[in-house]
C-alpha cells in the first residue's frame, strides 16, 4: 500500500462489490467501506484515497487491474468526463438489478420498512434518446483536459456550449453528440454554437457574469413538436434577433421559440419573464387521449414514455372506484390529477408554481374534465385543517415531491387528513424512506414498484402504496 504526498493511501487490487446510492461504487478494505466512481461491481482496481474517515474512505480510481465480466464499452464519446450517464459500462439488465436493490436497501435501512409486495422494476422502453428536455450552458471557459493543460500550448478556443463538469461550476464541457434527447436537439445545439462563433457573439463568463449567451433549452414531444428557449444575459436587438432568426430559418420544425433576459446570478427562469418570439407559447403532450399543455416553465416528466407507465402504476395503486376524493400533492401541471380524474369523484391538486397551476387548469378545461380543483402555494401553508374541511377529507392522497422529499409539516398534515391510502411517488428513495418512517405508526407499506426513468444513470423512480392502519393494528 503506497502513500501520496498527503499521506493518504493508494489501495491496490481492490474489488468493487456493489453499486451504491448516488452513483457511487462500493468496496471494502480491512473492514472499512470505500466509495469511488466510474467503475462497476466486479472490477478490480487501484484506488487513490482522497478522503479518509473513521468508518469510510472516498477515493479516485487510478487504474483498472482487471475489468468486471459484466463490463461493456461506453457508447458516448463524452462519457468519461460528462458525468451524466455514469452507468454506460453496465448492461441495461444489470442497471435495473442495482436500481431495484438500491430501492430495497434504502427503504429497509433508512425507513425500516417491511415490504410485503415488491414488484419487479419497470425498465424503460427506450434506453437512448429518451429525454424530452435538456438545458445546455454557454461558457467562455472551456473545460481543459490534463493533456491540454500540461502541453504548455495556449488554448484559444475557449467558447463552448454543453454541460457543466461535475464539481466545477465555471467549467463547461463542449458536447458534440448527446445520446439523451432525440433529434433535432443535437442539430440545434451544434448549429447555434456555430452561428455564435461565426458572428462572434459573447459567450457567458460564469465566474464574472458577463457575456450575451447564457443557456439554451430544447424541449420535444413524442408527436414531434419542438420548443427552444434561449436565455440572454442582456438584450442587444441586432445580436439577439439575429440568433433567433437563424434558429427560425434553420429549423422550421421549431413550433415554439422563446427567449429570456436573465440578469440574475443563477440560471433559473421560474421568476423571469419568458418572451415569445415565434410560434406557440407551449407544447402539447398526449396520454390516453388526454392532451397536456407544457409551457416553458412547466414541470413534465422528462421521459414521456415512462411517465405513462409511472402514472398507470400510481393509478392502479390508488384503487379508485369513482367515489373517492383524491388530493394530488406537488401536482405540477396537473398531469397525474387529470390522468386519474376519470376514476375519481373529485381531484384536488396543489402546487407552489403559479404558472404550473394555470397550465393544470387549462389542461382540465381542454380535456373536458370538470371534477378537478387546483390551488397554488406552499404545501404546508395550503394543506391545513380548514382546507381539508372545505374541500373534503381525501380518501386517497397521491404525492410526488421533489428530490428533497416532503417537509415534516407536510407529512404531519397528511397524517391529520387521514386518507385511507397514500400513493407516494419519489425520485429519491432515500428521502422517501425517511418520510415513510415518519408515517409508520399510522400507515403500513403494502406495495413497492420501482420504475426506471433514466437509463445509464443511477437515478430511479419509486412508487409506494401505504394503507391506514386500523385501530387494533396501531
Amino acid at each position: 500500500m503506497g502513500r501520496n504526498s498527503k499521506n493518504l493511501p493508494l489501495l491496490q487490487n481492490v474489488e468493487i462489490l456493489d453499486a451504491g446510492a448516488e452513483g457511487k461504487a462500493v468496496a471494502r478494505v480491512e473492514g472499512i467501506v470505500v466509495f469511488t466512481t466510474n467503475v462497476i461491481p466486479g472490477d478490480v482496481v487501484d484506488i487513490q484515497v482522497t478522503k479518509k474517515r473513521e468508518k469510510y474512505m472516498d477515493g479516485k480510481v487510478v487504474a483498472i487491474q482487471k475489468p468486471s465480466p459484466d463490463r461493456i464499452e461506453a457508447f458516448c464519446e463524452h462519457f468519461d468526463l460528462c458525468g451524466g450517464c455514469k452507468w454506460q459500462y453496465l448492461p441495461y439488465e444489470k442497471q435495473l438489478f442495482y436500481k431495484q436493490k438500491q430501492v430495497v436497501d434504502q427503504l429497509t435501512r433508512i425507513g425500516k420498512v417491511n415490504i410485503p409486495t415488491l414488484h419487479p422494476i419497470t425498465g424503460s422502453q427506450n434506453t437512448t434518446f429518451y429525454r424530452n428536455k435538456l438545458e445546455f450552458t454557454f461558457s467562455n471557459r472551456r473545460w481543459l483536459s490534463e493533456e491540454e493543460i500540461n502541453s504548455g500550448i495556449e488554448i484559444s478556443d475557449q467558447d463552448v456550449l454543453g454541460f457543466h463538469i461535475p464539481g466545477m461550476f465555471d467549467k463547461v464541457m463542449d458536447i458534440r453528440k448527446c445520446w439523451l434527447q432525440p433529434s433535432p436537439s443535437n442539430e440545434i445545439r451544434n448549429a447555434v454554437r456555430g452561428y455564435a462563433l461565426e458572428h462572434k457573439l459573447p459567450f457567458f463568463d460564469l465566474r464574472y457574469r458577463s457575456g450575451l449567451l447564457r443557456t439554451i433549452t430544447v424541449r420535444t414531444t413524442e408527436k414531434g413538436e419542438v420548443m427552444v428557449i434561449v436565455v440572454f444575459y442582456y438584450y442587444d436587438k441586432t445580436e439577439c434577433e439575429g440568433l433567433l432568426n437563424f434558429i427560425t430559418d434553420s429549423f422550421p420544425q421549431v413550433s415554439s421559440l422563446l427567449y429570456v433576459i436573465n440578469e440574475k446570478g443563477n440560471d433559473t427562469i421560474t421568476d423571469q419573464e419568458v418572451i415569445l418570439f415565434k410560434g406557440k407559447d407551449h407544447l402539447v403532450e398526449e396520454m390516453e387521449g388526454l392532451k397536456f399543455i407544457v409551457g416553458p416553465k412547466s414541470f413534465y416528466q422528462t421521459n414521456s414514455t415512462q411517465a405513462y407507465e409511472l402514472y398507470k402504476i400510481a393509478r392502479q395503486m390508488a384503487g379508485l372506484t369513482g367515489k373517492e376524493i383524491v388530493y394530488d400533492l406537488y401536482t405540477g401541471t396537473g398531469t397525474i390529477a387529470n390522468f386519474v380524474a376519470g376514476s375519481a369523484k373529485k381531484v384536488v391538486g396543489i402546487e407552489y408554481v403559479p404558472e404550473a397551476i394555470a397550465d393544470a387548469k387549462i389542461n382540465s378545461e381542454n380535456n373536458g374534465i370538470h371534477n378537478t380543483l387546483f390551488f397554488s402555494g406552499g404545501m404546508k401553508d395550503i394543506l391545513t385543517e380548514s382546507f381539508v374541511t372545505e374541500n373534503g377529507r381525501p380518501d386517497v392522497i397521491i404525492t410526488d415531491p421533489p428530490r428533497a422529499g416532503m417537509d415534516e409539516k407536510v407529512v404531519q398534515a397528511i397524517l391529520a387528513a387521514s386518507p385511507d391510502r397514500i400513493v407516494y411517488v419519489s425520485c429519491n428513495p432515500a428521502t422517501q424512506a425517511r418520510d415513510l418512517q415518519l408515517m409508520h405508526q399510522q400507515y403500513a407499506v403494502k406495495e413497492v414498484h420501482p420504475v426506471d426513468m433514466f437509463p445509464h444513470t443511477h437515478h430511479v423512480e419509486n412508487v409506494v402504496l401505504l394503507e391506514r392502519l386500523r385501530k387494533e393494528e396501531e
